[in-house]
């Protein structure tokens, strides 16, 4: 009788979580159904011009979610509609730093910076996102309207110092034509009336300013779409190179955050699912980080031999020696971190040191 009493409570033990689970996982897919069902609603909410009501829910949406990188890149979009340039651009430029290897929002800083007439920057960013992912076409089509753009205001100051340059004025003509039947684009609307009038107002007279010309730059969607590779195309060696500088970045950036005891950027390194050493909870390992990094007055990092060995798309291994110093003397590890692409990201899963 004993032993079936203890056979029979086994099972109801079993059962019952068994059950459990199946509440886990039908309340992880309600939640995160609605987290999707959000977004979009405030998506819809900025679609339909009101961007205030959509502002403030994105804002709350993030105060819960401080790490989704398509509600950030949403509040950049939501930011520039309302005409706040710098809220967005400190809000895309938030996102790269914690996702540097999404193409999406460096696009749409070069669009917030060309609006700006500030194009030096928006090339370098259009670069970034070229280097981030080769084959995004709008970051290269937008690089090619920015160079234009510099073109522009480079014959306009040759024709400011000699109107009678005749060469000047047919280049400059001829980029004018080449934009002359396009609206300008921003990240506000497409179609709004008021870039149908400055892009209608846009033309200039050789001599006078051409900051105002016309040139479609392009933002990016609001979603964050890291760019992939065809099912029926095998990446090649220049992809595994890329990715390979990809990770190198970051661990290159997770080394620099430490360094500096930038403490936000330090734990954005590491992936939600990351697995402290000896069976610590990821609360207990995040406290005891913050107290050894806040407490030095100076610490560096210096990593050295780097080795990243890819596993399949979204997985990566790297090796490397490591250099500590809090202001006594180095201390030398060896270690490996196990990387996890997510989101386009790649963020660390594990951290192993030996000596």
């Amino acid at each position: 009788m004993i032993i079936r009493n203890a056979l029979h409570k086994s099972s109801l033990i079993s059962s019952l979580a068994k059950f459990v689970a199946s509440i886990i996982v039908a309340l992880s897919f309600v939640s995160f159904s609605a987290f999707a069902d959000e977004l979009k609603d405030i998506s819809q909410l900025a679609d339909s011009g009101q961007q205030v009501a959509a502002l403030e829910r994105i804002n709350t949406y993030l105060a819960a979610n401080p790490k989704d990188p398509q509600a950030m890149f949403m509040k950049g979009i939501i930011q520039a509609e309302m005409g706040k340039h710098d809220d967005a651009i400190k809000s895309f430029t938030e996102l790269t730093e914690k996702y540097p290897n999404l193409p999406e929002p460096y696009n749409n800083l070069a669009v917030l910076y060309a609006d700006a007439g500030q194009y030096d920057k928006a090339k370098k960013a259009l670069e970034t996102a070229i280097k981030t992912h080769p084959s995004y076409a709008t970051a290269h089509e937008n690089l090619g309207d920015i160079y234009a753009r510099m073109a522009s205001e480079a014959y306009d100051k040759a024709l400011q110092l000699d109107s009678g340059n005749a060469r000047a004025q047919s280049k400059l003509a001829m980029i004018k034509e080449l934009f002359s039947t396009s609206n300008k684009t921003t990240l506000a609307s497409k179609s709004s009336d008021a870039n149908k009038n400055e892009s209608n107002n846009s033309k200039s007279e050789p001599g006078k300013s051409t900051k105002t010309a016309t040139m479609p730059i392009r933002p990016a969607d609001k979603k964050v779409e890291p760019a992939k590779p065809a099912a029926d195309i095998k990446p090649t060696a220049d992809t595994d190179t890329n990715e390979e500088q990809n990770i190198t970045d970051a661990v290159n950036n997770w080394a620099k955050a430490w360094s500096s005891k930038d403490l936000d950027k330090y734990f954005a390194s590491y992936a939600d699912s990351f697995k402290p050493a000896k069976g610590e909870s990821r609360k207990a390992w995040e406290q005891t980080r913050r107290e050894r990094i806040s407490k030095p007055v100076s610490i560096n990092v210096e990593l050295a031999n780097q080795k990243v060995v890819l596993d399949g798309a979204d997985n990566a291994k790297v090796n490397f020696k490591q250099s500590y110093n809090a202001g006594g003397k180095p201390i030398r590890t060896n270690k490996t971190l196990i990387f996890k692409k997510v989101n386009g990201a790649w963020l660390i899963e594990q951290e192993i040191a030996t000596n």
